[in-house]
């Protein structure tokens, strides 16, 4: 069982950047594959970025890459997306979530993943 807790959300300027941490619990962190997803007020949740168990393969949607950088510390059991030059339509609640089982490549599949954190909240003002 992992459970996952999102902080770093709030209130920012566009253009402006914000860091979200995703606190995982749980013995076998460093074999889980990590995503972020974002899900804004009417719209489904998205995949934003993506990242293997090792921290060597990363994926991106296009509105992130470039901007958005996601990473982990297995020694912490934390998972960390930087978020830069932020947008209005970037404004959503974030949320981190773990893939157990073998990392095959695939990051982008809402239902893939086994656990999700509660989200924080983004909102970008213009």
């Amino acid at each position: 069982q992992v459970q996952l807790v999102e902080s770093g959300g709030g209130l920012v300027q566009a253009g402006r950047s914000l860091r979200l941490s995703c606190a995982a619990s749980g013995r076998t962190f460093a074999s889980y594959t990590m995503g972020w997803f974002r899900q804004a007020p009417g719209k489904e949740r998205e995949f934003v970025a993506g990242i293997s168990p090792s921290g060597g393969t990363t994926d991106y949607t296009d509105f992130a890459r470039g901007r958005f950088t996601i990473s982990r510390d297995n020694a912490k059991k934390m998972v960390y997306l930087q978020m830069n030059s932020l947008r209005p339509e970037d404004t959503a609640v974030y949320y981190c979530a773990a893939k157990s089982g073998l990392y095959n490549g695939q990051f982008s599949y809402t239902s893939q993943y086994d656990y999700w954190g509660q989200g924080t909240q983004v909102t970008v003002s213009s």
